[in-house]
């Protein structure tokens, strides 16, 4: 359901993500997963087309104050792993929920806390602690923490964080 009246974005810049037929379900998606979120808005395609009169073009949306527009582009382009969103974790559970959610249905682990998610789009499930690790002034532990991280493919907290104190 669109907004009656919506909001001005004071963001500068909105990523638009290319669906074949399926913008609203993989918006309707993401808004269910991330708290904070709402649909902003849906546009139609009028008789003028391309896509059939009267079926929805775009959908723009809120995923915890970030905006994203979904576009129903039709099949000519497909995710990649080319671009991916990352979706920074407080706490182990945190990045257990995302997992989880994010996976179901159809979507696909990879390596290092990257996913694919039923429709396709890439996203990396960050611990903050690793972010941590990775820039910590001690290259040997810095090192030992990315040498676990690469043999996960949800990543595991205490095990980064055990692999990085030695």
């Amino acid at each position: 359901m669109a907004a009656a009246n919506p909001v001005p974005s004071t963001q500068k810049i909105t990523t638009f993500l290319w669906f074949d037929n399926n913008a609203e379900e993989a918006a309707n998606f993401y808004v269910s997963v991330f708290k904070n979120s709402r649909i902003i808005e849906t546009t139609r395609f009028t008789d003028l087309g391309p896509g059939a009169n009267g079926s929805v073009m775009t959908v723009e949306f809120e995923l915890d104050g970030q905006r994203f527009t979904a576009l129903n582009g039709g099949p000519t382009f497909k995710f990649t792993e080319a671009i991916s969103l990352m979706v920074r974790c407080k706490s182990q559970e945190e990045v257990d929920y995302y997992w989880d959610r994010l996976t179901a249905d159809g979507g696909q682990e990879s390596q290092c806390g990257w996913l694919k998610d039923k429709f396709g789009l890439s996203w990396q499930i960050t611990p903050e602690v690793l972010m941590t690790l990775l820039n910590d002034s001690d290259r040997t532990k810095t090192q030992r923490a990315m040498q676990a991280m690469m043999t996960m493919r949800k990543l595991d907290i205490k095990t980064i964080e055990e692999a990085a104190a030695g």
